[in-house]
């Protein structure tokens, strides 16, 4: 299939999903016909959420953008751009540490499909210092995560917690 530039996507664990995470997807969803938010089906990364779960919190997040659909995905990012003709993928980076990483990513990714543009969007000044495992770590010792995620997160994560602490 041939990659359209005007439809992006942009994968991430997303375990859990962050205002941070967020900002990235809605600044990403105004630039692009159509955005894939592709929530990594990864069996090698300890999630607490399983990918069913994270996809569930971000469709309802994120339900009312229309051009935005939340898929999971197990396999290479890449083969899901070209199985579903996507020309672009945005990563998110808050620091220089996370460029340096991305950038080798963005190389790698190039190599396996090279019709593939991959573009870096760094993050909202307001959302610098927000990371899914602190916010674990946060959650896990009762403190107050709410300024850092969505309210269905804060609930869904209280959930958790309490199940993993019994």
């Amino acid at each position: 299939m041939k990659p359209s530039y005007n439809v992006a996507m942009l994968p991430g664990s997303f375990d859990p999903p962050t205002n941070g995470h967020i900002d990235i997807i809605e600044r990403s969803a105004i630039l692009y016909n159509k955005l894939f938010v592709v929530v990594a089906d990864n069996v090698q990364k300890n999630c607490i959420f399983t990918a069913e779960e994270r996809k569930h919190m971000l469709e309802q997040i994120l339900s009312g953008h229309k051009n935005i659909e939340v898929v999971s995905y197990r396999g290479l990012v890449v083969e899901f751009a070209r199985e579903n003709g996507i020309g672009v993928m945005i990563r998110g980076v808050r620091a220089l540490v996370d460029f340096g990483y991305e950038f080798e990513l963005a190389m790698t990714n190039k190599q396996l499909n090279e019709s593939l543009e991959v573009l870096f969007m760094p993050t909202s000044p307001k959302y610098f210092q927000l990371r899914s495992s602190a916010i674990k770590e946060m959650a896990a010792y009762g403190a107050d995560i709410s300024p850092m995620v969505p309210p269905l997160v804060v609930q869904m994560m209280g959930n958790r917690v309490k199940l993993l602490t019994q």
